[in-house]
């Protein structure tokens, strides 16, 4: 999904980082598994804090952010036996950002939907009114919920909000402008063929909730009910802990990543994530909603 979208942008540099690692070795959520995806996840979050939002008001450096050779750049200070501290990771690489801090209200009450027809067309679709009753206005005589997408901007850029945190003008608030979202549908393909359908609601969980079912199915070889509904964890940068989910990381695997220099704080939730994938055997097509929510799936 482009911008004002984070998540496609976002997504994609991720998996560029990814890309010269190798996970045959790796134990799933092992302490190498999870600091991989957690220096990972903390450089992207780090770009998006300020060189993401509507790129019609706003020169958002997307060849730059989705190039292979930026990638290995912004990967060339990561060690694989210690913690990169947030605080020294700047935004695109830029030490006079190092005080920016990452708006992190984003409301998680966002909802997706993913479809794929018998002829291999296929929707990933996100939509969120933002908190779950919108602005709690409903349209007289038409029965549709007015947004509160507003709370999705930098109020005033440099200044910090009711969160103490600093927004940047990328995301600032003018006329006609659209607000800086996670949101990150997605169709993964193989040969012009369409293999897996994917997205969630989730705030600013969305983006790594997306990358890590990719990653189990792609790198781990999950079937996509797996990768779903496995648990999950998430870095964005600022602050600079790992959040995790029930079950995502066992007490030794935490002593380990405590000694390298990670902090950690549980977090309940992690999107609500719907994916279909195509069935490698039989072809044909297999749904999986997230059992840990109300989601489901129905085939017709």
């Amino acid at each position: 999904m482009p911008p004002p979208s984070s998540g496609g942008i976002a997504l994609i540099s991720m998996l560029n980082m990814m890309e010269p690692m190798f996970f045959d070795s790796v134990g799933w959520h092992s302490a190498q598994h999870i600091q991989m995806l957690a220096e990972v996840e903390k450089r992207a979050y780090a770009d998006r804090s300020v060189w993401l939002g509507d790129s019609d008001f706003f020169e958002v450096p997307q060849e730059k952010l989705l190039s292979t050779a930026y990638a290995a750049r912004r990967m060339a200070d990561y060690d694989s036996l210690s913690v990169t501290p947030s605080d020294s990771i700047y935004p695109l690489n830029d030490r006079e950002l190092a005080d920016i801090q990452i708006e992190t209200h984003e409301s998680e009450e966002t909802t997706h939907f993913s479809v794929v027809d018998k002829w291999g067309n296929a929707v990933s679709v996100t939509t969120t009114l933002n908190w779950s009753f919108g602005s709690y206005v409903t349209v007289e005589g038409y029965g549709f919920l007015l947004n509160n997408e507003m709370d999705d901007f930098s109020s005033k850029p440099g200044e910090p909000n009711s969160f103490g945190l600093i927004g940047n003008d990328a995301n600032a608030i003018e006329p006609k402008k659209r607000m800086l979202s996670s949101m990150t549908p997605t169709i993964l393909t193989r040969d012009g063929k369409v293999v897996l359908v994917v997205g969630a609601p989730g705030g600013s969980t969305i983006i790594t909730t997306v990358l890590q079912v990719i990653n189990n199915m792609v790198d781990f070889g999950m079937p996509v009910h797996d990768a779903v509904n496995v648990p999950r964890f998430h870095h964005q940068w600022r602050p600079d802990v790992i959040y995790y989910g029930p079950g995502a990381i066992s007490h030794e695997t935490m002593l380990v990543l405590r000694n390298m220099g990670y902090e950690f704080e549980p977090r309940y939730g992690y999107g609500e994530v719907n994916a279909i994938s195509r069935d490698k055997i039989f072809g044909g097509w297999i749904g999986a909603p997230d059992l840990k929510t109300a989601s489901h799936g129905a085939a017709y």
